[in-house]
């Protein structure tokens, strides 16, 4: 006797679970669209800023504050796809873009928001668009150039059995792309998304109370509701702040990041299932849920649309071999145009500087600098030796993992302007000279990206690769240097270069301390940049920018870019 199954309607298999899932939907949508018109209102640029301090506010300037953190999330995550494909599918290309990243990361937060709040406000004259958009543009470069990193070092280390299944079966480089590049790179970028996410929680003050030409702007959020309560000197609002940026902080983990690292985990490269691996209650509901396969269901056609066009962009059958002389000759030509537009452009800021202060302006940025990089220096190698290890412990456990990740996000997104009222009493009270001090308020937003590196590096280690290492019995310093520092050593590396740069960025608010009407100003270049930008001076601040600049591609060009070479031969998985 044949029995069929009756399949029972559509809504009748709804539960509790989707009427929960859309609730929480609508509620966003809505929280959204009430706090986004408040982006839209008439400013007028030459009236007096104030900021209201009233810890009533506090909820409101907290969803305007996490709007323009996730509007930047998006603009970096697109600006990441493009930069990093495009510098890691053309040798050419790549030669100008990964040194013009290095330099777009050591430009200091401060430097582009000069050129933003001036450009933006033109663009939108009479509206608080402008400013919310210099803001979520300052924003985006506090994120962007990590994501970009990690991504492009996946691309260039792709596994090669997944390069050749590309090839054989024919993939259209869309195909390539959605199904073989961006899952092997799907855990990279989203612990490096987490941790470029901190990097902007770290400059929100920066990009929300604007001090630029000597003219202050400020918009609503708990960045410059921090920044007023500080330069008040009241502790107890400061108090409220840091409240609201830890609830902002453990909310967007346990809602965003945490259902997204546990999913990140099915892109993992192994062949054997691993014991433990993480898991979400927000991420339960929603595969619990008959939403996202409807939403799904409902962009099918669109997607295979989509598909169907970005045929136009032609199969992975790049020959593997290339004619030596053909290559030469476009070598030639592209180095000719590249190196003249940019000759052209430094000789174009030097006739600028030359007729404003003469080239005696770099003098004192150069001297400078080198207090800097010395404390740079000093952080990466502290932070390499604490916090590499604890990193692997992380990454190898799925349990520790669940337990770290939102300390650690709570760590890595504390501003260190949160801690300015303690700084200046604790160097005050023991005498601590800032220009050591500043060491470690720098820490407090580059030494994160080597841990988050590191954690993302170890969990993308196979489990049958550890397991192999188990049966062998090999243990200790020899496991260490056959399994775990070959396995993160990528990882690692595009760590240091971004925590390289994040601590320059982060001198930028370490090197000077104001709490009430106390100042602390360590000798550095980031105070120098700090001064130049709230008094408006162009050439001094262009100045110390492409000094900051020239530092940090010298430091990757002699130590990070060589190390990089080195992972994409020898440590690739």
């Amino acid at each position: 006797m044949l029995i069929r199954a009756v399949k029972r309607p559509l809504l009748a298999r709804f539960s509790w679970v989707d009427a929960a899932v859309a609730a929480a939907v609508l509620v966003l949508l809505y929280t959204v669209l009430r706090v986004g018109q408040g982006t839209t209102v008439a400013f007028n640029t030459h009236a007096d800023i104030h900021v209201d301090t009233d810890p009533a506010r506090l909820p409101y300037d907290a969803a305007r504050s996490l709007l323009r953190m996730f509007a930047a999330l998006a603009a970096s995550v697109a600006f990441t796809f493009v930069y990093a494909y495009a510098a890691a599918k053309s040798r050419r290309l790549e030669r100008v873009l990964i040194p013009a990243l290095d330099i777009l990361q050591s430009v200091p937060v401060l430097g582009f928001l000069t050129v933003a709040v001036t450009g933006f406000i033109a663009l939108f004259p009479g509206s608080m668009l402008g400013l919310e958009f210099a803001s979520i543009f300052a924003i985006f470069t506090s994120q962007a150039w990590n994501m970009t990193f990690g991504f492009y070092s996946s691309l260039t280390s792709l596994p090669r059995e997944l390069d050749e299944l590309s090839r054989s079966f024919g993939f259209t480089r869309w195909m390539r792309f959605w199904k073989v590049e961006l899952p092997s790179g799907m855990i990279g970028l989203v612990w490096n998304g987490m941790m470029s996410f901190g990097g902007g929680w770290f400059f929100l003050v920066a990009s929300e109370a604007i001090s630029v030409n000597n003219k202050q702007y400020a918009l609503p959020g708990v960045g410059s509701y921090a920044g007023a309560a500080i330069a008040a000197g009241d502790l107890g609002k400061v108090g409220w702040a840091i409240l609201a940026m830890a609830v902002m902080v453990i909310g967007v983990n346990f809602l965003f990041w945490r259902p997204l690292t546990a999913w990140a985990e099915r892109f993992k490269n192994e062949q054997s299932e691993a014991g433990e691996v993480q898991k979400s209650v927000v991420l339960d509901l929603l595969r619990r849920s008959h939403w996202p396969r409807l939403l799904a269901k409902a962009l099918r056609p669109a997607w295979h649309a989509l598909s169907d066009a970005a045929r136009i962009f032609g199969r992975d059958d790049r020959p593997l071999a290339v004619d030596p002389a053909r290559r030469r000759t476009g070598d030639v030509v592209f180095t000719a145009v590249a190196g003249g537009l940019i000759l052209w452009g430094l000789a174009d800021l030097g006739r600028y500087l030359y007729d404003r202060t003469g080239l005696g302006v770099f003098g004192e940025p150069l001297l400078l600098g080198l207090a800097t990089f010395v404390r740079v220096i000093v952080l990466v190698a502290l932070a390499t030796v604490v916090w590499v290890p604890i990193g692997v412990k992380i990454g190898f456990s799925p349990r520790l993992t669940r337990i770290a990740q939102p300390i650690v996000q709570v760590l890595a997104s504390f501003p260190a302007n949160f801690l300015f009222p303690l700084a200046v009493w604790f160097f005050l009270k023991t005498g601590l000279s800032i220009n050591i001090g500043g060491t470690l308020l720098m820490a407090l937003g580059a030494q994160w990206y080597i841990l988050f590196n590191t954690i993302a590096g170890a969990m993308a280690i196979p489990t049958d690769l550890r397991e192999a290492m188990d049966d062998l019995g090999v243990t200790g310093l020899q496991r260490w240097k056959r399994l775990i520092l070959p396995g993160i050593f990528p990882a690692y590396v595009t760590g240091g270069i971004t925590a390289s740069g994040g601590a320059w960025n982060a001198s930028i608010v370490s090197e000077v301390v104001t709490f009430g009407g106390t100042t602390l100003t360590a000798t550095g270049l980031g105070a120098y940049i700090a001064q130049a930008t709230a008094k408006g001076d162009n050439p001094h601040l262009l100045a110390g920018v492409a000094v900051m600049s020239v530092y940090v591609v010298l430091l990757n060009r002699v130590l990070w870019r060589r190390l990089y070479r080195l992972a994409e031969k020898r440590y690739s998985l």
